[in-house]
Order: structure tokens, then sequence, then C-alpha cells
């Protein structure tokens, strides 16, 4: 099921106001309370609430989405945890061993969002390979 923008923010909401009550979260809440963890630069717009889920963030204005930038980190952890596409767990965990987490994580974000991007310019699915290719070069 594919969740608009709105719904996908309300997620992140809603897990930042269950942290922030330590109520109990469910796995997929988890991941997604880890990242918010790890970006404390984030914790302001979240308090936001509701106002937070109709604000455009804009490379224009030279801002980085925060709910984008969050998404990433977490797709780069489900694709290392299936090893999907074939190989990235070996490189994610050669990268997390040689620059720690986070850094890894944000070395990866450029070649998942060029991988994006050309998948989208070009209307087509992302190129597995080429996304390999590109994150292999990260650890040399």
């Amino acid at each position: 099921m594919v969740q608009s923008r709105d719904e996908v923010r309300q997620v992140y909401l809603t897990v930042w106001n269950k942290m922030r009550q330590r109520l109990l979260l469910e796995p997929m809440e988890s991941l997604i309370a880890e990242v918010i963890g790890i970006h404390p630069e984030y914790h302001t717009l979240l308090d936001t609430g509701e106002d937070i889920r109709q604000r455009d963030f804009t490379p224009e204005q030279g801002q980085t989405n925060p709910f984008l930038h969050m998404g990433m980190h977490i797709a780069l952890r489900e694709q290392a945890s299936a090893d999907r596409p074939a190989g990235i767990k070996s490189v994610y965990d050669g990268l997390v061993a040689d620059r720690g987490r986070h850094e890894a994580e944000h070395a990866m974000m450029e070649c998942l969002g060029q991988s994006l991007w050309n998948a989208q310019r070009n209307k087509q699915t992302p190129d597995e390979a080429a996304y390999l290719e590109c994150l292999k070069k990260l650890s040399r």
C-alpha cells in the first residue's frame, strides 16, 4: 500500500510522541525511533506536530527534507537486513565497520539517491547493479 506524504509524516509524528511518552513501540516504530534518535536536529521540527505535515522542504531554500533523510536511513537498514539487492549486506557491514553506522549510511545515501533519481528520470526501476557498484566504490 502506497502512503501519501501526510500519512508517512504522521507515522513519524506518532512514533515521536510515543518516544516522548515512553510508550511501547511496534518493531517498525522501533526502527523509526532509532533513526529519529540519531537526528536531534529534527526533534524541534517534530515538536511542531501537525504543522510539519504540510511543510515543504526545498533544496532551493537550502533545506534538507528531514522525512526523506530519515526514510533513506530506514531504507538502507532494511536493504541490508534483507540483503536486497543481493550483496548489499556485506557492503553495508564493511562500511559500518570502517566509518560507523551513521556516517556509513550518509555516504550510502548518495548512491541510493542517485539510483532513485536515475530511475525516476528514465521511468524505470532502479538499476541494482549500478547501485551496488556505486556502493562498492565507497569502500575503495
